[in-house]
């Protein structure tokens, strides 16, 4: 990966308060990256966004990506070269208390930020992240490729299939061969690392019950996913950004951003991992978990997985960390951020990637 072709450029992220898109705007600020933000105000005080400071160091616009006459006044006034579309509602039991407004952030928010990237003409490149939700799930042992159908049971799952059918269709009604600005979509895994505090997610689940000192409940211990260290998929969009700005009309499109196969593991396994880690480094017992599952609770998928191997052969890129890694990156971040600069830890951990893996 080329790096230094962010230094200077104007990029956008919508969704920069939260979790990755905090992490995200940390790196690319790294880069030298001439960065401004789209997002609403952040709502943990321990999220990455507020305790690192990244705010400071970047334009940042509190707005609502439904509001399309807003996302096209910010666009006009920021000319931004490379976009970067995060802002999402992320919670699968969410979308079951409010589908509509699920799908009004998730869908019609997607087509309102391409819709500004079409009245913007400084735009190159634009990358659009949904999820490995959006795939059809039959619940096969193999991963989704691509060119697997878009579906969705949840309507967070069927939210983010229908974003992906809205890209498809602006990227070969507005943005085909020969047109200036490159349009792509990644779908990443399980992402998980420091600083997300997001309720009725697992890894902040299991902080807060160790540090609560009570049993950890789970709902479905059994369930298979695709578990990755934030910095993975990160550095996936960076590269795709890249990419498009060196050759759209081969890399435009969708892109899997999962780890391999041997880093897909059930939701017990990680459970087990972070309480073997906290007794191991922190010195601290978990109290232990118990499995809450009810057959009557909202549909979750069981067996999913990607299929990365596109992003492998055509674009050159592949997960570096391993499930062990993963894990104690994440576990090391929540056990010192409380005691430590997080701009710093943040950095730390981004630099520490990078120089390991030479990316």
């Amino acid at each position: 990966m080329n790096l230094s072709t962010f230094k200077d450029k104007k990029v956008l992220i919508t969704g920069h308060t939260g979790f990755k898109g905090a992490w995200l705007s940390i790196w690319l600020h790294q880069l030298g990256a001439d960065l401004s933000g789209i997002a609403l105000d952040p709502q943990h005080p321990d999220g990455v966004f507020l305790r690192s400071g990244i705010g400071s160091r970047m334009r940042d616009h509190r707005a609502d990506i439904r509001d399309l006459d807003r996302m096209k006044a910010i666009f006009a006034e920021e000319q931004p070269e490379i976009v970067f579309h995060l802002a999402a509602q992320p919670l699968v039991l969410e979308s079951y208390r409010d589908p509509a407004a699920t799908f009004a952030i998730n869908t019609q928010g997607t087509a309102h930020i391409l819709e500004a990237i079409r009245c913007t003409p400084s735009v190159r490149a634009a990358v659009l992240i949904t999820t490995d939700k959006c795939y059809e799930n039959q619940e096969w042992v193999h991963g989704y490729r691509e060119s697997d159908p878009m579906g969705g049971h949840d309507p967070y799952s069927a939210s983010k299939g229908a974003a992906e059918i809205v890209i498809s269709s602006y990227r070969r009604s507005f943005f085909a061969t020969g047109h200036p600005t490159a349009i792509a979509s990644a779908r990443a895994g399980n992402v998980i690392g420091g600083g997300d505090w997001s309720d009725n997610r697992l890894v902040p689940d299991i902080i807060r019950a160790i540090e609560d000192g009570r049993t950890l409940e789970i709902r479905s211990p059994a369930a298979v996913r695709p578990w990755q260290h934030v910095v993975e998929p990160l550095g996936g969009y960076l590269l795709l950004a890249q990419k498009l700005l060196e050759d759209p009309a081969r890399f435009a499109g969708a892109w899997n951003f999962g780890p391999l196969p041997h880093s897909v593991h059930t939701v017990g396994t990680v459970v087990e991992a972070f309480f073997q880690y906290f007794r191991k480094n922190i010195k601290e017992t978990p109290a232990g978990w118990r499995d809450t599952s009810d057959p009557n609770q909202p549909h979750e998928a069981g067996l999913l997985m990607l299929d990365i191997s596109k992003a492998i052969h055509r674009l050159g890129w592949q997960p570096a960390l391993s499930f062990p890694e993963t894990v104690g990156m994440t576990a090391d971040w929540y056990a010192r951020f409380a005691n430590t600069d997080v701009w710093e830890l943040c950095v730390g951990q981004i630099e520490d990637y990078q120089e390991r893996f030479r990316i």
